[in-house]
Formats: structure tokens, C-alpha cells, sequence
């Protein structure tokens, strides 16, 4: 009962606009003062320090880095030529063009805000010039960047490896196949959505023309060879294959690419730290909160309440499913993770469900949140660029949603379809 009644406090603080981390925090310490006094008070600062300091959570400011790095590269632009290129034959090749871009983008980011950012400033207008409706353009684009939190290396992963004390590097295997499944799925709708409006080809398909952008951007796709390459080889871990991706990123930026200036340096670092400060309050904050829980048992309450109920598997993902569909359409994923993850696990594991496996449903779930208002920080970005409002791309977008969903219950309940690679080689 009182595990509800803060979660009901931390949704309510942040449905009234109070930053999530603040809202963490405030319920977090003011639980601790009823239940323990002030006495409590003086460890707090212990807490969040501990709680902020895991050496794999430094991989996550690295990776932000590189992607902001080798978009002030020239990167989009070389894979948006690429893609063009291998795709644009196709009707409606450019929605296809913008699906493919954000996977090979996303295999540098990690991050859907910054695939949506970076590519989508330039593809929506572009589509939105072709004759594409503002609402599928920004549909498109909105959700392919979703793939960048499936496809590794992916900031959420990373985030659940530390709060389930799991792999990161057997969550980033696990996302590969689900994260190709995802993009073809949205090019399938893609060419439906361009049939139904009789979508113009972009350009025919010439091998020379494929040939020319794949050379020019040759170093954009060996990067995430060289980094994954390394992780899933045991080279490096995955925070040392981060701050490898900083320096190659470096490396091609100012030596290949010739395209990086100190002024497009200080933006990238500046946006890195942004971004690194605001999960790493959360993590602060919610360190309050999940000491608070485990001082009360609550996480072993829950799993206890619910294997009385039932201990089928399946049915306890059914419910898991559920919840982090509703918790992603109210919070960031990077804050459901850190709220929940520690509070669940104890139930995970007592009905025999792989970590791993509960992982990736829960990066998926999260990645659906990220398309669903009224939070749904994607698809606010990319409503921005197109200029349109959200209900009006959410009503072309709902198709999307639910090819994400069906990846979501393919790898729910068909397990193989993401642990397969894992079994493979690590288990």
C-alpha cells in the first residue's frame, strides 16, 4: 500500500509539471522524514552520490558525445545519401530513405530524441517538398527513431543493465534482430502509406550512384564496426567501446571528414553534458527512492503479492507489459526505468523470466512511450519540425505504433527472436 501511494505522488508531481527528478527526490525524502525521522537526513547525499556513480552509467555520456560529434561530421548527411541511393527507387522511397538512415544512425546515437533531431531537420522538410502530408512525414521520421533505443547501442539498455545488475553487452546483442525487424516492418508501412497517396519515386537505381555515396560514407558505417565490433568480440566493455566511440569519432571528424570545427566541438560537448545531467539526476534522485523501497521490502511485497496470485510467466509479462505501456506514455524512459526496474526484478526472477529477455520487452515498451502522448518526447520533436499537432500525426502514427507492438509481442512471447544471438555466443 504505501509502495502505491508514492508511485501515485511521484505521477502526480509530474502531471503537474514538477521535473521528474525533483518530484523523485521530494516524495523520496519525504518518506524517508516520516518513516525514519531526521536522523535519516544526513546519509542522503551518500545515497545519490552512490547511486550516480556505476562505471557502466559513463558509458551513456560518451555515446551522446560521439553521436553529437559525428553529426557535426556530416554523418546524416552522408547516410541520408546512401540510403537515398540504395532506396529511393522504391515509391515513397524517401519515407524508406529516412526508416534506413535512423538505423544506421542509431547504431552511433543510442538516443531516439537525437536520431529525431539530427535527421529529422532534414528529411521532414525534405518529404514535406516531395508532396508527403505533414502528419506522415513526421510520423515516419518520429518513429523510426524509436529504433535507435533497440538497436545497440542504446542509452535505456545500458540504464537497465545497471538497475538490473544484468550484461550490457548481452542487451545490445539482443536488440539487433528486434531492431531490423522493427525497420522493415515501418518500411512495410512505409510503401503502404505511399501507395495510399501515390508517393513519387525519388531516383532510379544506378550501381554507380550506390557506389559513389557508399564510398564517401565508408568511415560513417565502419565506425559502429569498430565499436560493436569490439564490445561483442570482449575486446571492451561497453563503457570503454563508448569512449573508443568519442576518439573515432574525433579521429574521422577532424582528419577523414575535415567538417569539425571547435565551434561545432563546444555545441557537442555542451549538448552531451546537457543531456548527461539531466539522466544523471534522475539516477541521483531515484537512488532516494529505491533505498527507501528496499529499506520497506516493498520490491519483495510486490513479487510476493503477485506469485500468490499466479506464477505463470506469461501471464506475469502480460501484466509487466501493461504497466510499462501506461508508465511510458506519462514518464521518460530513462525515469521508468530507474523507478520501476529495481522494484519489479525480484518478481522477474522469481517466475523465472530471463533478465535479458525482460530487458529488451521493456527498452520496446519504453520505445512505444515514446510515440505516445501525452508525454512522448519523439514525437513532440518531430510534430515540431513538421509543423503539425500532435493528434494529427498520432492519427497516421497509430499504424506505425502498431508494428512497434508487434515486435513487442513477438519477442515477448516468441523468446528466441532476441535471445537467440545471445544464446549463440554467450550462453
Amino acid at each position: 500500500m504505501e509502495m502505491m501511494l508514492l508511485f501515485v505522488c511521484v505521477l502526480a508531481l509530474v502531471l503537474i509539471d514538477v521535473p521528474i527528478a525533483v518530484a523523485l527526490g521530494v516524495v523520496a525524502v519525504s518518506a524517508m522524514v516520516i518513516g525514519q525521522g531526521l536522523a535519516s537526513l544526513p546519509n542522503l547525499a551518500i545515497v545519490m552520490y552512490q547511486g550516480a556513480t556505476s562505471f557502466p552509467l559513463i558509458a551513456i555520456p560518451l555515446f551522446i558525445l560521439a553521436g553529437a560529434i559525428m553529426n557535426a561530421s556530416g554523418i546524416s548527411r552522408r547516410l541520408i545519401a546512401f540510403a537515398s541511393a540504395v532506396l529511393g527507387f522504391i515509391r515513397g522511397g524517401l519515407a524508406m530513405v529516412s526508416i534506413g538512415a535512423s538505423m544506421f544512425f542509431a547504431e552511433i546515437s543510442g538516443s531516439a530524441v537525437a536520431d529525431v533531431s539530427a535527421l529529422g531537420s532534414i528529411l521532414i522538410p525534405a518529404m514535406k517538398s516531395k508532396g508527403y502530408p505533414s502528419p506522415v512525414a513526421a510520423a515516419v521520421m518520429s518513429s523510426a527513431a524509436t529504433l535507435a533505443v533497440i538497436i545497440p547501442p542504446s542509452i535505456p539498455m545500458i540504464l537497465y543493465a545497471v538497475m538490473a545488475e544484468t550484461s550490457v553487452v548481452q542487451m545490445f546483442v539482443a536488440g539487433i534482430v528486434p531492431g531490423v525487424l522493427g525497420g522493415l516492418g515501418l518500411m512495410g508501412m512505409a510503401y503502404y502509406f505511399a501507395r495510399r497517396y501515390n508517393l513519387p519515386v525519388e531516383e532510379a537505381f544506378r550501381w554507380p550512384r550506390i557506389w559513389q555515396t557508399f564510398k564517401e560514407a565508408f568511415w560513417a558505417f565502419f565506425l559502429p564496426v569498430i565499436i560493436l565490433g569490439a564490445i561483442f568480440g570482449g575486446i571492451v566493455t561497453a563503457t570503454e567501446g563508448a569512449a573508443l566511440a568519442v576518439v573515432a569519432a574525433l579521429f574521422i571528424g577532424l582528419v577523414i571528414y575535415r567538417e569539425l570545427d571547435l565551434a561545432h566541438l563546444k555545441a557537442a560537448m555542451i549538448e552531451g553534458g546537457v543531456q548527461t545531467a539531466v539522466v544523471m539526476l534522475l539516477v541521483a534522485s531515484s537512488a532516494l527512492l529505491g533505498n527507501h523501497l528496499t529499506e520497506i521490502q516493498a520490491p519483495q511485497q510486490l513479487a510476493r503479492a503477485i506469485t500468490e496470485f499466479t506464477n505463470n510467466k506469461w501471464f506475469v509479462l502480460a501484466l509487466l507489459n501493461v504497466l510499462f505501456l501506461l508508465l511510458g506514455m506519462f514518464l521518460h524512459s530513462a525515469a521508468a526505468i530507474i523507478l520501476v526496474v529495481p522494484v519489479v526484478m525480484p518478481l522477474v526472477k522469481a517466475v523465472g523470466i530471463d533478465p535479458v529477455h525482460f530487458g529488451l520487452i521493456v527498452t520496446i515498451n519504453l520505445g512505444i512511450g515514446q510515440q505516445t502522448p501525452p508525454v512522448a518526447s519523439v514525437l513532440m520533436v518531430a510534430c515540431s519540425i513538421a509543423k503539425a499537432t500532435v493528434w494529427e500525426v498520432t492519427r497516421v502514427n497509430i499504424y506505425f505504433i502498431g508494428v512497434l507492438f508487434a515486435v513487442l509481442m513477438l519477442v515477448a512471447y516468441v523468446p528466441i527472436t532476441g535471445l537467440g544471438l545471445v544464446q549463440l555466443f554467450y550462453r
